[in-house]
C-alpha cells in the first residue's frame, strides 16, 4: 500500500474516531501520537496524515457546509458515519490540498469507500466529490 494511501486511510479513522467521541480531530490525533510513542506495536501517525487532520481541523464547519450544501437528499446527520467522514477528509483534500490530483482525491475517497462503507457509497462519494470539483474554482475563490 503506498504512504500516502496509508495517511488517507489513518486521517480517516482519526475523523471517524472524533465524531463517534464527539472530540475534536486535534485531541484524537493527539491521542493516536501519544499511543503510538508508548506502544510499539501501534505504528506512528505519519507526516502526511498529521498534515491532512491538521489542515482539516480549522476548516471543519465550511467543509461540513459544503457536504449540506451539495449533497442532495441527504442531510449531515442521516449520512452514515463512514460516509461523511470519508467526504470530510475528500473535500479537504479536493479544495486545501493543491499538490494532490483532483482525479487521486475521488478515487482514493471512492476506495475508502468501498472498503469501509456500504455498496452504494463508492457512488454518492464518487457523485459528491465530482459536483465539488466541478465547482472547486468557485469554492476555493469564496472560501479562502
Amino acid at each position: 500500500m503506498a504512504a500516502r494511501n496509508k495517511a488517507r486511510k489513518r486521517a480517516f479513522q482519526i475523523l471517524f474516531e472524533a465524531d463517534q467521541r464527539g472530540a475534536s480531530v486535534e485531541t484524537v490525533l493527539a491521542d493516536w501520537i501519544r499511543h503510538a510513542r508508548s506502544d510499539t506495536r501501534q505504528p506512528p501517525v505519519g507526516e502526511y496524515t498529521m498534515q491532512l487532520v491538521e489542515g482539516y481541523g480549522p476548516r471543519a464547519g465550511r467543509i461540513d457546509s459544503l457536504i449540506s450544501q451539495y449533497a442532495v437528499g441527504w442531510t449531515l446527520d442521516r449520512m452514515p458515519v463512514v460516509d461523511r467522514n470519508i467526504l470530510r477528509l475528500g473535500v479537504y483534500e479536493l479544495l486545501f490540498e493543491e499538490e494532490t490530483p483532483d482525479a487521486v482525491v475521488i478515487d482514493e475517497a471512492v476506495q475508502l469507500a468501498k472498503e469501509f462503507s456500504t455498496d452504494d457509497s463508492p457512488s454518492f462519494v464518487n457523485g459528491l466529490l465530482g459536483r465539488l470539483k466541478d465547482l472547486k474554482p468557485q469554492l476555493t475563490r469564496d472560501g479562502e
